[in-house]
Protein backbone atom coordinates (compact mmCIF):
# COMPACT_ATOMS: atom_id res chain seq x y z
CA UNK A 1 0.00 0.00 0.00
CA UNK A 2 1.51 3.15 -0.59
CA UNK A 3 1.08 5.74 1.89
CA UNK A 4 3.74 8.17 0.67
CA UNK A 5 3.77 10.51 -2.57
CA UNK A 6 6.53 9.72 -4.83
CA UNK A 7 8.14 12.41 -7.20
CA UNK A 8 8.46 11.27 -10.80
CA UNK A 9 10.79 12.86 -13.49
CA UNK A 10 9.48 13.04 -17.07
CA UNK A 11 11.43 9.40 -17.78
CA UNK A 12 10.16 7.41 -14.65
CA UNK A 13 6.42 8.93 -16.60
CA UNK A 14 7.31 7.86 -19.75
CA UNK A 15 8.66 4.30 -18.51
CA UNK A 16 5.50 3.83 -16.69
CA UNK A 17 3.05 4.95 -19.42
CA UNK A 18 5.22 2.60 -21.63
CA UNK A 19 4.92 -0.78 -19.18
CA UNK A 20 1.69 -0.89 -18.51
CA UNK A 21 0.40 -2.32 -21.24
CA UNK A 22 3.26 -3.01 -23.90
CA UNK A 23 6.10 -4.75 -22.18
CA UNK A 24 8.34 -5.78 -24.49
CA UNK A 25 8.75 -9.53 -25.25
CA UNK A 26 12.07 -10.05 -25.90
CA UNK A 27 15.16 -11.64 -24.23
CA UNK A 28 16.54 -8.19 -23.26
CA UNK A 29 13.27 -6.50 -22.57
CA UNK A 30 14.68 -3.34 -20.64
CA UNK A 31 17.32 -3.07 -23.58
CA UNK A 32 14.50 -2.27 -25.94
CA UNK A 33 12.55 -0.44 -23.71
CA UNK A 34 15.76 1.84 -22.97
CA UNK A 35 16.35 1.90 -27.01
CA UNK A 36 12.76 3.40 -27.70
CA UNK A 37 13.20 5.73 -24.57
CA UNK A 38 16.30 7.09 -25.68
CA UNK A 39 18.19 5.64 -22.67
CA UNK A 40 20.87 2.45 -21.19
CA UNK A 41 19.48 -0.73 -20.71
CA UNK A 42 21.28 -0.07 -17.08
CA UNK A 43 18.99 3.00 -16.61
CA UNK A 44 16.06 1.47 -17.16
CA UNK A 45 16.75 -1.58 -15.31
CA UNK A 46 17.58 1.02 -12.17
CA UNK A 47 14.62 3.00 -12.28
CA UNK A 48 12.20 0.08 -12.30
CA UNK A 49 14.22 -1.24 -9.17
CA UNK A 50 13.77 2.38 -8.03
CA UNK A 51 10.16 2.75 -8.09
CA UNK A 52 9.85 -1.07 -7.20
CA UNK A 53 11.68 0.18 -4.21
CA UNK A 54 9.38 3.34 -4.04
CA UNK A 55 6.20 1.43 -3.87
CA UNK A 56 5.16 2.75 -7.54
CA UNK A 57 5.44 -0.87 -9.52
CA UNK A 58 3.97 -3.51 -7.25
CA UNK A 59 5.05 -5.45 -9.83
CA UNK A 60 5.82 -6.73 -13.23
CA UNK A 61 4.65 -9.62 -14.71
CA UNK A 62 2.05 -11.20 -17.20
CA UNK A 63 -1.84 -11.12 -16.52
CA UNK A 64 -2.70 -14.89 -16.98
CA UNK A 65 -6.63 -15.55 -17.33
CA UNK A 66 -7.12 -17.93 -14.90
CA UNK A 67 -10.32 -19.45 -16.24
CA UNK A 68 -9.11 -19.88 -19.52
CA UNK A 69 -5.98 -21.55 -17.72
CA UNK A 70 -7.89 -24.22 -15.84
CA UNK A 71 -7.86 -22.26 -12.49
CA UNK A 72 -9.99 -20.51 -10.16
CA UNK A 73 -10.01 -16.68 -8.43
CA UNK A 74 -12.48 -14.90 -6.27
CA UNK A 75 -12.68 -11.44 -5.43
CA UNK A 76 -12.68 -11.24 -1.30
CA UNK A 77 -13.13 -8.53 1.33
CA UNK A 78 -11.45 -8.39 4.82
CA UNK A 79 -12.92 -5.87 7.90
CA UNK A 80 -9.86 -4.33 9.14
CA UNK A 81 -9.58 -2.00 12.30
CA UNK A 82 -8.64 1.67 11.11
CA UNK A 83 -5.26 1.33 12.85
CA UNK A 84 -4.56 -2.66 11.15
CA UNK A 85 -5.25 -1.74 7.82
CA UNK A 86 -1.34 -1.38 6.53
CA UNK A 87 -0.77 -4.29 8.54
CA UNK A 88 -3.45 -6.44 7.28
CA UNK A 89 -3.18 -5.39 3.69
CA UNK A 90 0.84 -5.76 4.15
CA UNK A 91 -0.41 -9.85 5.26
CA UNK A 92 -2.45 -9.88 2.29
CA UNK A 93 0.37 -8.62 -0.26
CA UNK A 94 2.93 -11.39 0.68
CA UNK A 95 0.38 -13.78 -1.02
CA UNK A 96 2.05 -14.52 -4.79
CA UNK A 97 -1.80 -15.73 -5.91
CA UNK A 98 -3.05 -11.88 -4.88
CA UNK A 99 -3.48 -9.94 -8.00
CA UNK A 100 -4.91 -6.62 -6.31
CA UNK A 101 -5.34 -5.08 -2.96
CA UNK A 102 -6.92 -2.21 -2.68
CA UNK A 103 -8.58 0.29 -0.10
CA UNK A 104 -12.36 0.67 0.13
CA UNK A 105 -14.83 2.85 2.01
CA UNK A 106 -17.74 0.59 4.05
CA UNK A 107 -17.19 -2.44 6.54
CA UNK A 108 -15.19 -4.49 4.50
CA UNK A 109 -12.26 -1.95 3.56
CA UNK A 110 -9.98 -4.26 2.00
CA UNK A 111 -10.74 -5.57 -1.42
CA UNK A 112 -8.27 -7.98 -2.94
CA UNK A 113 -8.05 -10.77 -5.67
CA UNK A 114 -6.93 -14.28 -5.03
CA UNK A 115 -5.86 -16.66 -8.33
CA UNK A 116 -5.35 -20.47 -7.77
CA UNK A 117 -4.82 -23.82 -9.34
CA UNK A 118 -7.75 -25.29 -8.27
CA UNK A 119 -10.64 -24.65 -5.64
CA UNK A 120 -8.82 -26.43 -2.90
CA UNK A 121 -5.73 -24.23 -3.24
CA UNK A 122 -8.24 -21.17 -3.38
CA UNK A 123 -9.85 -22.11 -0.02
CA UNK A 124 -6.52 -22.75 1.76
CA UNK A 125 -5.47 -19.46 0.85
CA UNK A 126 -8.49 -18.05 1.38
CA UNK A 127 -8.58 -19.63 5.36
CA UNK A 128 -4.91 -18.40 6.18
CA UNK A 129 -5.64 -14.97 4.75
CA UNK A 130 -8.51 -14.80 7.36
CA UNK A 131 -6.71 -16.84 9.96
CA UNK A 132 -2.96 -14.27 9.92
CA UNK A 133 -5.07 -11.39 9.80
CA UNK A 134 -7.85 -11.90 12.66
CA UNK A 135 -10.04 -10.43 10.67
CA UNK A 136 -13.77 -10.95 9.06
CA UNK A 137 -13.61 -11.94 5.52
CA UNK A 138 -15.99 -12.61 2.59
CA UNK A 139 -15.46 -14.06 -0.62
CA UNK A 140 -17.24 -12.34 -3.14
CA UNK A 141 -17.06 -14.68 -6.38
CA UNK A 142 -17.81 -13.65 -10.05
CA UNK A 143 -21.19 -14.48 -10.89
CA UNK A 144 -20.89 -12.90 -14.48
CA UNK A 145 -17.66 -11.40 -16.11
CA UNK A 146 -16.70 -7.95 -17.87
CA UNK A 147 -13.40 -7.48 -18.57
CA UNK A 148 -11.92 -4.38 -19.36
CA UNK A 149 -8.66 -3.00 -20.03
CA UNK A 150 -7.14 -0.15 -18.01
CA UNK A 151 -4.13 2.15 -18.59
CA UNK A 152 -3.65 5.13 -16.39
CA UNK A 153 -1.79 8.05 -18.46
CA UNK A 154 1.09 9.18 -15.68
CA UNK A 155 1.63 12.89 -15.86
Amino acid sequence: MISKFVALDEMDKKLLNLIQLDFPLAKQPFKELGEELGTSEKEIMMRIERLITEGVIRRIGPIINTRNAGGVSTLAAVKAEKDKISEVANIISEYDEVSHNYLRGGNYNIWFTVSAANKAELNRIIREIKVQTGCPLIELPTKRLFKIGVKFEIR
